[in-house]
């Protein structure tokens, strides 16, 4: 198997915030690893921006320890990575001032595709647009790259928006959101809408109900201001969780092309109903006085924020009315996995008499770790002593079906900031989605303060609180173990 990596055009890619935790963990290594696969051409220009005075040969150390401990792929090929480390550059900007932002428009060529990446915090958005366009250095065709969070509910989001729209016209925005840059999460549309097998029993009629798990074992941690502003609500849910639901909901574009992609997607957000108080859990790992619990990390005795979430969602369409969607995210639970389990309804008819439990077909798209799918067929169990049944997997590990391309195959961030040099949005969202799922996830939280919910404890390395497991047992359904399907390979 040969792979083709296409090269991208020569570009400018200025990085504000590029001395932060993200650039050292994600965006550098990231684009080494892709100059390393033979995507990025010899022209590429990669400069830092932040306040902290640096010269260009001191970024490029930073970058050598991010590439070091982050890159993994060719990190040890010194030669390689001297050439890569030629294209960065450095320029200490004040984005709230006027120092350094000549020095950086000097930095950028005209003729190549030039790139913003705003690796800052929200309130720096309109700072900064407002001086690339001072400067003259934002062109018409120039992309900017936001960071999640996109907003802390629809006001704010519309604020978001309006100030970016002051200055950029929505094709030149980018708003990340790394979930969608999983290699999984994009051969989800490949199965769908590239294979005859499943689009014709994606519904209602054929799928009993659909399970979307995001299970993390880590807790708050260093997080624990911002993450006790947020909760799990606003920082899992409204983004990654309802990008994973509009893209196994939604219906085929008539085309893969950004808006058309985007405008399916936005179907399915409009099409959600609001989600009644008894269809939602809400958790906090450890107990209220606990060292490791979350109040503690957090850092608040009192807090009621959730680090767990579990709801019923309906999504009132032709194609899906009748079948629940239920999702399920947490931090400090059992097992880091994340999963979507397409199951679907019993045959109509046995005609293998009493079976213990019906069988069913069930797809599982795993995202992480070790990215693939999973099918359940169900076979006659070997040996002798009649027609006993069993569910086995067919199973395909992304790692080992593609081994031989496993070198090229790039991680989220890198995929993503490809496609901002090509000017592709497709796994990008849009300013009207962003909103919409805002205007979806306010009431859920507005219902949780007016009634004064306060989330249920859970122990840590658990499945959650148990309130969770009667949110499927009352449909007659349950949440799928991620420990007892994984020992099923």
């Amino acid at each position: 198997m040969v792979s083709r990596v296409i090269p991208v055009e020569p570009f400018d890619l200025v990085i504000f915030g590029g001395t932060g935790d993200l650039a050292r963990r994600k965006i550098l290594p990231g684009l080494y690893r892709r100059f390393w696969a033979g995507q990025l051409p010899e022209e590429a220009r990669i400069i830092g921006a932040s306040r902290k005075p640096m010269s260009d040969e001191e970024f490029r150390a930073f970058a050598r320890e991010a590439i070091d401990a982050f890159a993994i792929e060719g990190a040890g090929d010194a030669e390689m990575v001297a050439a890569f480390l030629d294209k960065l550059g450095y320029v200490a900007v004040d984005a709230k001032g006027d120092g350094g932002w000549p020095e950086l428009g000097a930095r950028l060529r005209d003729g190549t595709v030039r790139a913003f990446y705003f690796s800052v915090g929200p309130s720096l958005f309109g700072d900064l647009a407002e001086r690339l366009h001072k400067y003259e250095m934002a062109t018409p065709d120039c992309r900017v790259v936001v960071e999640k969070p996109f907003g802390h509910d629809l006001e704010t989001a519309q604020e978001l928006n309006g100030t970016l729209a002051k200055f950029f016209a929505e094709k030149q925005i980018y708003r990340i959101d790394h979930y969608l840059g999983k290699e999984t999460v994009q051969n989800l549309m490949a199965v769908r809408f590239g294979n005859i097998l499943f689009e014709p029993i994606w519904n209602a009629q054929y799928v009993d109900h659909i399970q979307i798990t995001v299970a993390e074992t880590v807790g708050v941690g260093g997080r624990g201001a911002y993450y006790d502003k947020s909760g799990a609500m606003r920082d899992m849910v409204q983004n990654h969780l309802m990008q994973l639901l509009c893209l196994i909901a939604m219906e085929p574009p008539n085309m893969f092309e950004p808006d058309a992609v985007r405008d399916e997607k936005l179907k399915v957000i409009r099409a959600l109903q609001p989600v009644e108080p008894h269809h939602i859990v809400r958790g906090q790992y450890g107990q209220p006085e606990q060292e490791d619990g979350y109040r503690a990390e957090a850092g608040d005795p009192r807090s009621k924020t959730e680090s767990f979430v579990a709801m019923r969602v309906a999504v009132q369409n032709w194609r899906w009315a009748g079948t629940p969607f239920y999702l399920r995210t947490g931090k400090k639970l059992r097992a880091r996995e994340s999963e979507i389990a397409v199951v679907f309804k019993p045959t109509p008819h046995s005609i293998f008499g009493d079976q213990a439990e019906p069988q069913r077909n069930v797809l599982t798209i795993r995202l992480q770790p070790n990215e693939g799918m999973e099918l359940d067929v169900t076979i006659k169990e070997p040996g002798p002593g009649g027609m006993r049944l069993i569910d086995v997997p067919l199973d395909m590990s992304f790692a080992e079906a593609l081994a031989e391309e496993s070198a090229s195959v790039p991680e989220a961030y890198e995929r993503l900031i490809m496609d901002v040099i090509r000017g592709n949005q497709t796994l990008f969202m849009r300013g009207d989605e962003v909103e919409a799922a805002w205007a979806w996830t306010d009431p859920i939280i507005d219902g949780w303060q007016d009634r004064g919910d306060v989330p249920k404890p859970y122990d840590i390395g658990s499945n959650g609180p148990d309130d969770a497991l009667a949110l499927l047992h009352r449909d007659g359904r349950k949440w799928r173990d991620i420990k007892e399907h994984r020992t099923k390979k």
